[in-house]
């Protein structure tokens, strides 16, 4: 919690009761919760704070950097603690958001045009495809 207060210092947030909710029931999670997941934590908390309070925060905090945005299939804007160099994957089946690292990845060589147009800061990729419990759900059913 010591580097989000940082965080917040150095972005000029107040600290709130309810932001620091916010921010732990997100870095609890493992599985890139949406803001309507998150407020159903908080809420047991702070009874009163709305579904608008807690998509604004982590906008916020999108917007400071202290969280990433995940890429969206359609489904819900989904929201990410982890601020580590790191890829995706998205089951289409159960949409459950996994993380990934690998160096050959990272390295990925981008085509020239592309560094000539724009100023790249970082990479994430994120593959899609069916997770190995939806794999072998599928798999059973056409057996």
């Amino acid at each position: 919690m010591d580097l989000f207060y940082k965080k917040c210092k150095a972005n000029k947030l107040k600290i709130t009761p309810q932001r620091v909710a916010i921010y732990k029931v997100l870095t609890a999670s493992v599985s890139h919760p949406n803001a309507e997941q998150i407020h159903r934590e908080v809420k047991k908390q702070f009874s009163n704070i709305s579904i608008d309070t807690v998509n604004r925060t982590l906008l916020t905090f999108a917007g400071a950097h202290m969280i990433d945005i995940v890429e969206g299939h359609g489904d819900p804007r989904r929201f990410d603690p982890n601020q580590k160099a790191h890829h995706h994957f998205y089951c289409v089946s159960c949409h459950k958001i996994f993380d990934f690292q690998t160096d050959s990845v990272d390295r990925l060589t981008l085509p020239p045009n592309i560094e000539k147009k724009f100023l790249i800061t970082g990479k994430r990729i994120c593959l899609t495809g069916y997770c190995n419990y939806c794999r072998s759900k599928t798999a059973g059913e056409k057996e």
